[in-house]
Protein backbone atom coordinates (compact mmCIF):
# COMPACT_ATOMS: atom_id res chain seq x y z
CA UNK A 1 0.00 0.00 0.00
CA UNK A 2 1.66 2.99 -1.14
CA UNK A 3 1.96 6.13 1.43
CA UNK A 4 0.38 9.45 1.00
CA UNK A 5 2.34 12.43 0.49
CA UNK A 6 1.89 14.95 3.48
CA UNK A 7 2.10 18.49 2.95
CA UNK A 8 4.46 20.23 5.25
CA UNK A 9 2.61 22.71 7.39
CA UNK A 10 4.01 26.45 7.15
CA UNK A 11 6.07 27.29 9.99
CA UNK A 12 5.03 28.89 12.61
CA UNK A 13 5.78 33.05 13.21
CA UNK A 14 8.55 33.73 15.80
CA UNK A 15 6.18 36.40 16.60
CA UNK A 16 2.59 37.09 15.85
CA UNK A 17 1.14 40.48 16.82
CA UNK A 18 -2.84 39.84 16.69
CA UNK A 19 -5.34 42.47 16.57
CA UNK A 20 -4.14 44.61 19.21
CA UNK A 21 -5.33 48.24 19.69
CA UNK A 22 -4.55 50.56 22.52
CA UNK A 23 -6.77 53.07 24.02
CA UNK A 24 -5.32 56.56 25.82
CA UNK A 25 -8.58 57.61 27.30
CA UNK A 26 -10.25 58.91 24.24
CA UNK A 27 -7.28 58.29 21.59
CA UNK A 28 -7.02 55.34 19.24
CA UNK A 29 -3.01 54.51 19.30
CA UNK A 30 -3.86 51.67 17.43
CA UNK A 31 -6.50 50.16 15.84
CA UNK A 32 -6.81 45.99 15.47
CA UNK A 33 -3.48 45.71 14.29
CA UNK A 34 -2.18 42.20 13.11
CA UNK A 35 1.02 40.98 11.50
CA UNK A 36 3.51 38.13 11.62
CA UNK A 37 7.13 38.20 12.05
CA UNK A 38 9.26 35.48 10.23
CA UNK A 39 12.00 33.76 12.03
CA UNK A 40 15.42 35.03 10.63
CA UNK A 41 13.27 38.18 8.89
CA UNK A 42 14.46 41.80 8.86
CA UNK A 43 10.43 43.22 9.53
CA UNK A 44 10.54 46.55 8.91
CA UNK A 45 7.60 48.79 10.49
CA UNK A 46 6.52 52.41 8.57
CA UNK A 47 4.53 55.15 9.23
CA UNK A 48 4.10 58.97 9.39
CA UNK A 49 4.67 60.55 12.80
CA UNK A 50 1.60 59.90 14.75
CA UNK A 51 1.27 56.13 13.21
CA UNK A 52 1.22 54.04 16.37
CA UNK A 53 4.69 52.55 15.42
CA UNK A 54 6.73 53.19 18.93
CA UNK A 55 3.61 52.54 20.70
CA UNK A 56 3.78 48.89 19.63
CA UNK A 57 6.79 48.56 19.89
CA UNK A 58 6.33 49.63 23.67
CA UNK A 59 3.69 46.65 23.56
CA UNK A 60 6.03 44.45 22.80
CA UNK A 61 8.55 45.81 25.06
CA UNK A 62 6.10 45.47 27.60
CA UNK A 63 6.03 48.91 28.55
CA UNK A 64 2.36 49.27 27.58
CA UNK A 65 -0.41 47.02 28.00
CA UNK A 66 -2.68 46.63 24.99
CA UNK A 67 -6.02 47.51 25.34
CA UNK A 68 -7.20 44.02 23.29
CA UNK A 69 -5.72 41.97 20.93
CA UNK A 70 -2.83 39.39 22.17
CA UNK A 71 1.42 39.29 21.01
CA UNK A 72 2.80 35.49 20.58
CA UNK A 73 6.58 34.62 20.86
CA UNK A 74 7.29 30.79 19.91
CA UNK A 75 2.88 30.67 20.05
CA UNK A 76 2.67 31.96 24.03
CA UNK A 77 1.27 34.94 25.06
CA UNK A 78 3.97 37.61 26.15
CA UNK A 79 1.63 39.75 27.96
CA UNK A 80 1.68 38.49 31.37
CA UNK A 81 5.30 39.40 31.76
CA UNK A 82 6.96 42.43 33.50
CA UNK A 83 8.98 44.70 31.50
CA UNK A 84 12.70 43.41 33.65
CA UNK A 85 11.52 40.15 32.18
CA UNK A 86 11.38 40.07 28.70
CA UNK A 87 14.71 39.90 27.83
CA UNK A 88 14.51 36.06 29.31
CA UNK A 89 12.23 35.45 26.42
CA UNK A 90 14.65 36.73 24.06
CA UNK A 91 13.34 40.57 23.18
CA UNK A 92 15.97 42.92 22.94
CA UNK A 93 16.07 46.41 22.25
CA UNK A 94 17.41 49.80 21.50
CA UNK A 95 15.78 53.44 21.76
CA UNK A 96 14.96 56.30 19.05
CA UNK A 97 16.79 58.58 22.16
CA UNK A 98 19.75 56.37 22.87
CA UNK A 99 19.24 55.20 26.37
CA UNK A 100 22.26 54.29 27.98
CA UNK A 101 24.28 55.21 31.48
CA UNK A 102 26.29 58.29 30.09
CA UNK A 103 28.30 58.06 33.47
CA UNK A 104 29.23 54.51 32.68
CA UNK A 105 32.00 53.04 30.87
CA UNK A 106 31.14 51.72 27.08
CA UNK A 107 32.00 48.11 28.80
CA UNK A 108 29.70 48.29 31.76
CA UNK A 109 26.86 49.43 30.01
CA UNK A 110 27.47 46.06 27.61
CA UNK A 111 27.86 44.05 30.94
CA UNK A 112 24.36 45.16 32.10
CA UNK A 113 23.10 44.06 29.20
CA UNK A 114 24.74 40.48 29.25
CA UNK A 115 23.43 40.20 32.90
CA UNK A 116 19.68 40.53 31.87
CA UNK A 117 20.11 36.76 30.85
CA UNK A 118 21.71 35.75 34.14
CA UNK A 119 20.07 33.75 36.93
CA UNK A 120 21.81 33.95 40.25
CA UNK A 121 20.98 35.31 43.56
CA UNK A 122 22.33 37.78 45.88
CA UNK A 123 23.91 35.00 48.88
CA UNK A 124 26.02 33.49 45.59
CA UNK A 125 27.01 36.37 44.42
CA UNK A 126 28.13 37.61 47.68
CA UNK A 127 30.18 34.27 48.57
CA UNK A 128 31.29 34.47 45.16
CA UNK A 129 30.61 30.83 44.95
CA UNK A 130 32.03 28.60 41.50
CA UNK A 131 28.84 28.70 39.47
CA UNK A 132 28.69 32.49 39.91
CA UNK A 133 32.71 32.65 39.03
CA UNK A 134 32.00 30.27 35.76
CA UNK A 135 28.79 32.31 34.80
CA UNK A 136 30.98 36.10 35.35
CA UNK A 137 33.76 34.25 33.32
CA UNK A 138 31.35 33.41 30.45
CA UNK A 139 29.70 36.76 30.67
CA UNK A 140 33.24 38.55 30.10
CA UNK A 141 33.75 36.56 27.07
CA UNK A 142 30.54 36.99 25.47
CA UNK A 143 30.55 41.08 26.41
CA UNK A 144 33.97 41.16 24.60
CA UNK A 145 33.47 39.21 21.98
CA UNK A 146 30.41 41.47 21.12
CA UNK A 147 32.62 44.90 21.50
CA UNK A 148 34.50 43.29 19.00
CA UNK A 149 31.93 42.00 16.80
CA UNK A 150 30.82 45.45 17.09
CA UNK A 151 34.22 47.26 16.93
CA UNK A 152 34.06 49.12 20.20
CA UNK A 153 37.20 47.26 22.03
CA UNK A 154 38.89 50.57 21.56
CA UNK A 155 36.86 52.63 23.41
CA UNK A 156 35.32 49.36 25.87
CA UNK A 157 36.77 51.80 28.95
CA UNK A 158 35.75 54.58 27.28
CA UNK A 159 33.10 56.90 29.72
CA UNK A 160 29.71 56.63 27.35
CA UNK A 161 28.80 60.69 27.14
CA UNK A 162 32.20 61.59 25.82
CA UNK A 163 31.31 59.34 22.92
CA UNK A 164 30.12 60.60 19.18
CA UNK A 165 26.65 60.31 18.74
CA UNK A 166 27.05 57.44 16.14
CA UNK A 167 29.14 55.30 18.83
CA UNK A 168 26.57 55.73 21.08
CA UNK A 169 23.93 54.11 18.92
CA UNK A 170 26.55 50.99 18.52
CA UNK A 171 26.56 50.92 22.34
CA UNK A 172 23.70 50.56 23.07
CA UNK A 173 23.04 47.54 19.66
CA UNK A 174 25.80 45.88 21.64
CA UNK A 175 24.19 46.61 24.81
CA UNK A 176 20.92 45.01 23.28
CA UNK A 177 22.82 41.99 21.22
CA UNK A 178 24.49 41.09 24.82
CA UNK A 179 21.15 39.82 25.86
CA UNK A 180 21.38 36.95 23.44
CA UNK A 181 17.90 37.89 21.85
CA UNK A 182 15.95 35.71 19.33
CA UNK A 183 14.26 38.94 18.01
CA UNK A 184 16.03 42.66 18.41
CA UNK A 185 13.82 45.47 18.20
CA UNK A 186 14.84 48.65 16.66
CA UNK A 187 13.44 51.85 17.15
CA UNK A 188 14.47 54.46 14.07
CA UNK A 189 18.37 53.27 14.61
CA UNK A 190 19.53 55.38 11.55
CA UNK A 191 18.61 58.46 13.57
CA UNK A 192 20.73 61.76 13.85
CA UNK A 193 23.61 59.61 11.81
CA UNK A 194 25.19 60.72 8.69
CA UNK A 195 24.85 59.08 5.35
CA UNK A 196 27.69 57.15 5.23
CA UNK A 197 26.35 56.05 8.91
CA UNK A 198 23.12 54.55 7.31
CA UNK A 199 24.69 52.44 4.70
CA UNK A 200 26.92 51.16 7.23
CA UNK A 201 24.32 50.73 9.51
CA UNK A 202 21.97 48.58 6.75
CA UNK A 203 25.17 46.57 6.14
CA UNK A 204 25.12 46.11 9.86
CA UNK A 205 21.80 44.97 10.32
CA UNK A 206 21.83 42.37 7.99
CA UNK A 207 25.19 40.86 9.01
CA UNK A 208 23.46 40.44 12.76
CA UNK A 209 20.49 38.40 11.24
CA UNK A 210 23.03 36.36 9.38
CA UNK A 211 25.94 35.95 11.92
CA UNK A 212 23.94 35.35 15.06
CA UNK A 213 20.72 34.16 13.85
CA UNK A 214 18.82 37.30 15.26
CA UNK A 215 15.10 37.93 13.86
CA UNK A 216 15.25 41.91 13.49
CA UNK A 217 11.75 43.69 13.58
CA UNK A 218 12.69 47.77 12.80
CA UNK A 219 11.18 51.18 13.19
CA UNK A 220 12.65 53.49 10.77
CA UNK A 221 11.68 56.92 8.95
CA UNK A 222 14.60 56.43 6.42
CA UNK A 223 12.40 54.48 3.67
CA UNK A 224 16.43 54.16 1.60
CA UNK A 225 17.50 51.92 4.25
CA UNK A 226 14.22 50.07 5.30
CA UNK A 227 13.84 49.01 1.82
CA UNK A 228 17.01 48.13 1.04
CA UNK A 229 17.22 45.37 4.15
CA UNK A 230 13.83 44.55 4.85
CA UNK A 231 12.46 41.48 3.58
CA UNK A 232 8.12 42.32 4.51
CA UNK A 233 7.05 45.92 5.58
CA UNK A 234 4.14 46.85 7.40
CA UNK A 235 2.47 50.05 7.13
CA UNK A 236 1.01 52.19 9.81
CA UNK A 237 -1.08 55.04 9.63
CA UNK A 238 -2.91 56.46 12.30
CA UNK A 239 -3.03 53.42 13.92
CA UNK A 240 -4.28 50.93 11.78
CA UNK A 241 -2.75 48.67 9.19
CA UNK A 242 -2.66 50.35 5.91
CA UNK A 243 -0.78 47.98 3.60
CA UNK A 244 1.78 44.99 4.00
CA UNK A 245 3.79 43.33 1.77
CA UNK A 246 7.25 43.15 0.03
CA UNK A 247 9.10 46.40 0.45
CA UNK A 248 8.28 46.97 -3.34
CA UNK A 249 4.46 46.44 -3.04
CA UNK A 250 4.13 48.71 0.01
CA UNK A 251 6.61 51.35 -1.66
CA UNK A 252 4.10 51.47 -4.34
CA UNK A 253 0.94 51.18 -2.76
CA UNK A 254 -1.26 54.22 -3.42
CA UNK A 255 -2.63 54.50 0.06
CA UNK A 256 1.34 54.21 1.15
CA UNK A 257 2.12 57.33 -1.23
CA UNK A 258 -0.75 59.13 -0.17
CA UNK A 259 -0.11 58.78 3.60
CA UNK A 260 3.32 59.81 3.46
CA UNK A 261 3.13 62.66 0.51
CA UNK A 262 -1.17 63.63 1.03
CA UNK A 263 -2.73 64.13 -2.27
CA UNK A 264 -4.81 66.98 -3.78
CA UNK A 265 -8.33 65.57 -3.04
CA UNK A 266 -6.72 66.13 0.97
Amino acid sequence: MMSQARTAPASAPLLAVCDVSVVFGGIIALNGVSFDLQRGHILGLIGPNGAGKTTLFNCLSRLYQPSAGDILMDGASILKRPPHRIAEIGIGRTFQNVALFSNLSVLDNVRIGAHTRTRSDIISDALKLPGIRRNEAALNTRVHEILNYLELEDVAHSTVSGLPFGTQKRVELARALAAEPKILLLDEPAGGLNHEEVYALGDLIRRIRDDRSVTVLLVEHHMGLVMSIADHVVALNFGRKLAEGTPAAVQSDPDVIKAYLGSKDQ
